[in-house]
Formats: C-alpha cells, sequence, structure tokens
C-alpha cells in the first residue's frame, strides 16, 4: 500500500486549475465508456504461485524449491519451449529427468535447471502450483478507431511488476451488487460474467490499462454515445459508471485537485458528491476504474483508485496520459 500526501491509504481498483493544455485532442470524438465488462486475460508464461513436494517411490522431493523458483516467478520456457499453459508444462517435460527451466523474477531473466520427478501415477511432476490467467471486473473507458481503453491503471502481480498478457476477452456481464466500501477497507463490485459473451479482444496491459480492439458490430450493438475529449478543472464534473446492472448512469464528483506533473495515474483528486452512489456502495470501490470522467460534457479522465481511509475520494487519470500511452 502506499500512503498519499494527506496520510490516505490508496488502492487501484480491478479490475481528477487546469490541467496541460489539451492541443490535438481538444477536437477528437470517441465513443464514452462507462460500461462493465469482465476481463479474462492470458498472461504470458505462467506465474509460481505454490511449491509443493512430489510423492515419487523413493521419497517425497521439491524440484520447484531444488531449482530456486519462488513465488511470483514466471515461467517462460522448458528445454527451449515456451510455456504458457499446466498442458505445456507436462508436454516439455513427460519423460525427461532434466530440463532447462526459464523465468522471470522482478523483470529479470534467470536461467536454472529443474529436475521433474514420475509420482504414483507415472506422470512427471515440477510440485509448483501456476496460474496462467488473470480475470476480475472493471470498465471501460472510451473506444476510439475500433480500439477500446480501460481500467486507467496496469494489472500488476503480486510483486508490484506490470503482468504481460498474451490475449484474452473482454465478456458482458452485469452487476449484482456491491461490497460497500469503508475506512481501511476498499469495497467492490460483484457481478456475473455472461457465458460465451465476449464482445472485445484484450491485447495489451500497459501502465495506463487494458487496450484492446472492438468490432463495429458491437460498437452498434453497445448502443454507446460520442462526445468530446477535453481538459480538467477544479470543480464540479460527473462520472460515467455502472454499479448496478448493465448500463452506465452518470453520478455527480467533485474534482478538488489536479497534478499535471504527475505520472502515476494519480493526475485528479476526485470526491464523490452524489448521495446515490454513496448510498449503493459508499463511494469508489474496485471494478469502477476505468469510470470516464466528464466535465462540461467533455471526456476528461477515468477513475483509478481509492483512498482506502476514506471511500468518498480517490485519483483519476487526466485523458492526456491515456493518449500518450
Amino acid at each position: 500500500m502506499k500512503k498519499h500526501i494527506f496520510k490516505f491509504v490508496i488502492v487501484a481498483l480491478f479490475f481528477c486549475l487546469c490541467i496541460f493544455p489539451v492541443g490535438g485532442y481538444a477536437s477528437s470524438v470517441v465513443y464514452l465508456g462507462g460500461i462493465p465488462a469482465g476481463f479474462s486475460l492470458n498472461t504470458r508464461g505462467v506465474t509460481v504461485v505454490g511449491i509443493t513436494d512430489v510423492s515419487t517411490e523413493n521419497g517425497r522431493f521439491s524440484p520447484g524449491k531444488d531449482a530456486g523458483l519462488k513465488l511470483g516467478d514466471v515461467i517462460l520456457y522448458l528445454d527451449n519451449k515456451e510455456v504458457n499453459s499446466s498442458e505445456d508444462i507436462a508436454a516439455a517435460i513427460d519423460g525427461k529427468s532434466e530440463a532447462k527451466i526459464v523465468f522471470c523474477r522482478d523483470g529479470e531473466t534467470k536461467e536454472s535447471v529443474i529436475k521433474p520427478k514420475k509420482d504414483g501415477l507415472g506422470k512427471y511432476k515440477l510440485g509448483l502450483f501456476i496460474r496462467n490467467y488473470v480475470s476480475g471486473i472493471g470498465t471501460v473507458t472510451y473506444i476510439k478507431n475500433n480500439t477500446f481503453t480501460s481500467l486507467g491503471h496496469p494489472i500488476l502481480d503480486e510483486n508490484g511488476n506490470l503482468i504481460e498478457i498474451k490475449g484474452g476477452n473482454l465478456i458482458n456481464c452485469t452487476i449484482t451488487g456491491a461490497i460497500r466500501g469503508e475506512r481501511g477497507k476498499a469495497g467492490e463490485l460483484k457481478g456475473i460474467f455472461l457465458k460465451n459473451a465476449p464482445f472485445a479482444i484484450a491485447v495489451k496491459n500497459t501502465k495506463t490499462g487494458i487496450i484492446g480492439t472492438i468490432s463495429d458490430a458491437e460498437i452498434q450493438r453497445l448502443a454507446l454515445k460520442e462526445v468530446e475529449m477535453g481538459e480538467a478543472c477544479v470543480g464540479n464534473a460527473v462520472i460515467y459508471s455502472t454499479v448496478t446492472g448493465s448500463q452506465p448512469k452518470e453520478y455527480s464528483v467533485s474534482i478538488v485537485k489536479v497534478d499535471k506533473n504527475e505520472k502515476d495515474n494519480k493526475n485528479l483528486v476526485l470526491k464523490i458528491t452524489d448521495s446515490e452512489l454513496i448510498s449503493l456502495t459508499g463511494g469508489i470501490v474496485q471494478g469502477m476504474s476505468g469510470s470516464p470522467i466528464l466535465q462540461n460534457g467533455k471526456l476528461i479522465g477515468a477513475v483509478t483508485h481509492v483512498f482506502i481511509n476514506d471511500p468518498e475520494r480517490g485519483f483519476g487519470i487526466s485523458i492526456g496520459n491515456i493518449i500518450e500511452e
């Protein structure tokens, strides 16, 4: 957790005096988001989330531990074969007494030798629990030229590193309710992913969120309205978000501070002033990240974080910083 200058602890959400001149994007027109999405993203490589023993006829062994692996390591290759799933690992080590393993730790690529062990069923195992996807609920910010932007902040692993994705989908979902935010504990939206209902393709996890592609047919189906981009000033604004059902709604906020030099997804400080939103969620909650912020009818940013000690306050990223990415 990080501490804000006012000693508010903040959390990113998974799943806003005038800011710098808008220049070339002032007249840009985009489709306004605010729609909820279920994110199902395939990761590049597989992440080690647990290390255990393999029971063999000769005793118990821990190939992963012996190879020097740690929780959070991302395995990329086994014997020069790319691995992105448990099936890939099984195929790469089948029948082998040892294999070269290439993995990433804290952004640095490392190599080791791992020695698979055959369990009581005759299967070669590494004694690892792995994860090869991430999922959660977030919000689409806007769409332009069949490219969507969402979340407003990156998806990070347990060690705070940006997760590299290898495709995935945004899935239609319905928000069924919320766990209210309270001082000291972030709230979150609860939703249902609709089976077999992807509507966009995830391409990249960036420092300002997930970007990807969406078809003209899906844009038309969603019936999104068009808005211009603009610049933020201290004063009244609205966020466009979905906290119940599947249709976004405007909720009033106040932009209390703008920091044009802040590059960490926190250009805008927001205070929720809408009594209905406070009644429903307690303020800003996880799942609202990416919710568009509008001022004077123009898109000027997106919600990114909540002050965990004050859920009625949070941060937003300026539209200029999203575009720069």
